[in-house]
């Protein structure tokens, strides 16, 4: 089982899209990975035979664990991994009976009573999640291999103590229940509110430039690209432009350092099943806005069918939420840890506004700049912020570059 993204413990088998005793070529799709974040295509890293399938789909399988084997010609599968126990570190993804997930039996918590909880054999995803839950690792008997506790049974263990009693126990165990992804959107939104001093701009701006700019380029573009011109793909183009004069809002909080991060890769914020996920444009500063708007595309096309890989999620400096075709009008988004800050778009509607100090009516848009204080302060958020307005103002000038 392939590691696919940080901090992953397990994955999910979905479907074996080659069987055992298929001729297999490298590159080849072998089978479909459900992560915490999409369904992800494992191709075949070598020529050979798919042979000793051991987990199916529907199993979880914990990271690292040997799922299968391709064989060359003449090889055979090693004899301590046939004779393997595949059961001992594949989990099947149901509803844990509470008895199980307790842990624990009056012996085995007091032989962890006499442990500190820096003994305890637990994954760092899953020690920080029992940090911010207040959950007593050194009760819990983990499910992981060779006895680690993952972040399944951090949370299995709190359900069951918030429960009152076995009936209830289970019934809130059903009840609540989420899919992988809401769950670890969940976590991580938590933990970026509580870990990170946001602070908010906002700024309402004339959008009619923008307007004009998908008039004008929007034909050709979906002419040469077959695709269609929006307004994210504009801003994407201008935010990653403004973003290389403000390095510090392009950069990352590792904790105790800030690091500036070499390009420029906007972070899009995209619905989908049960959640919200954040595929990257790479090097958007460098990139034309016909591609940008072609690799959006591509991307909102994986996303919507579950198909994200592994690189499309990796690698963000700087998100962009657009709720403007929700009609929203304004709001204010969490920072994505560890970049430093996130725009928030709301829809593009005529108000009456004063110019040259008259009445008129334009096509106005809110924006709410989030950053993080630990990676700047008011006035260099404000400075980047007025340079986008710029940007907006007057795409031509930013877009030609």
């Amino acid at each position: 089982m392939p590691a696919l993204e940080m901090a992953q413990e397990t994955g999910k088998i979905v479907s074996w899209v080659k069987k055992e005793g298929d001729a297999i070529r490298k590159g080849e799709i072998l089978l479909e990975v459900e992560t915490d974040k999409a369904v992800v295509e494992i191709e075949a890293l070598a020529d050979g035979v798919l042979a000793a399938v051991k987990s199916q789909a529907g199993d979880v399988v914990p990271v690292g664990t040997t799922i299968a084997w391709i064989l060359k010609p003449g090889e055979t599968v090693p004899v301590e991994t046939v004779s393997a126990a595949p059961a001992a570190r594949t989990m099947t993804e149901q509803p844990r009976p509470a008895a199980a997930t307790a842990a624990t039996s009056a012996p085995a918590a007091a032989a962890a009573a006499g442990s500190s909880s820096d003994d305890v054999k637990i994954s760092p995803k899953a020690r920080r999640l029992a940090n911010e839950k207040g959950v007593d690792i050194t009760t819990i008997r983990g499910t992981g291999p060779d006895g680690v506790i993952t972040t399944d049974d951090i949370l299995a263990a709190e359900t069951q103590a918030a429960a009152p009693a076995p009936a209830a126990a289970a019934a809130s165990a059903s009840a609540s229940y989420l899919p992988a992804i809401a769950r670890i959107m969940a976590e991580r939104t938590t933990h970026s509110w509580n870990q990170i001093p946001h602070f908010f701009l906002v700024r309402d701006l004339d959008a009619g430039a923008l307007n004009e700019v998908r008039e004008s380029l929007g034909p050709a573009i979906q002419s040469a690209k077959g695709v269609k011109l929006t307004h994210t793909d504009i801003l994407v183009a201008l935010v990653a432009r403004v973003l290389t004069k403000h390095p510090k809002m392009n950069a990352s909080f590792t904790g105790k350092n800030i690091q500036m991060n070499a390009s420029v890769n906007i972070s899009v914020a995209m619905a989908v099943k049960d959640g919200v996920v954040g595929p990257v444009i790479p090097k958007a500063d460098t990139t034309s806005l016909a591609d940008i708007a072609a690799h959006r595309k591509e991307l909102t096309d994986r996303a919507r069918d579950g198909k994200l890989r592994p690189t499309d999620l990796t690698g963000g400096t700087f998100t962009i939420t657009n709720l403007g075709m929700y009609n929203i009008d304004s709001f204010s988004a969490i920072i994505v840890s560890p970049q430093a800050g996130i725009l928030a778009v709301g829809k593009i509607s005529d108000r009456v506004v004063a110019v040259n100090g008259q009445a008129v009516v334009r096509p106005m848009v809110t924006l709410t700049l989030s950053a993080d204080h630990r990676v700047v302060d008011g006035a260099q958020a404000a400075q980047f912020f007025n340079d986008i307005a710029e940007a907006i103002r007057t795409p031509a000038n930013f877009l030609s570059n």
